[in-house]
């Protein structure tokens, strides 16, 4: 089975930005597609959200910095990251599942296709 790609992660100073893009080949459409992050020793976390109606939802620690956008007709996900901070490093991995039930709650339980991740970090 074709597989969820994540690309665009990078090494970036503090401040700087990064666009990070998903493609999901392998199933038609999708209800929700997200973006989640894990640090060293942290729990995987939702950072962005995107519903097939459009309707967005951020983390906290994001609102204002981060944009989702995409297209789940065809399966795409992007993530624009500006203002980088230390904290915003980890792994940054894509979901995909065909239920919008929920999306926007950005829940690990919630989604059934997942990447391999792509590395972010920021320097200080």
């Amino acid at each position: 089975e074709v597989q969820v790609m994540e690309s665009g992660g990078d090494s970036v100073q503090a401040g700087g930005s990064l666009r990070l893009s998903c493609v999901d080949p392998g199933r038609t459409s999708s209800g929700c597609m997200a973006w989640f992050r894990q640090a060293p020793g942290k729990e995987r976390e939702g950072v962005a959200a995107l519903r097939s109606d459009g309707r967005t939802s951020y983390a906290e620690s994001v609102e204002g910095r981060f944009t989702v956008s995409g297209d789940n007709t065809v399966n795409t996900l992007y993530l624009e990251m500006n203002n980088l901070k230390p904290e915003d490093t980890g792994m940054y991995y894509c979901a995909a599942d065909h239920s919008s039930a929920r999306c926007l709650e950005r829940r690990t339980s919630m989604f059934d296709y997942w990447g391999q991740g792509t590395q972010v970090t920021v320097s200080s």
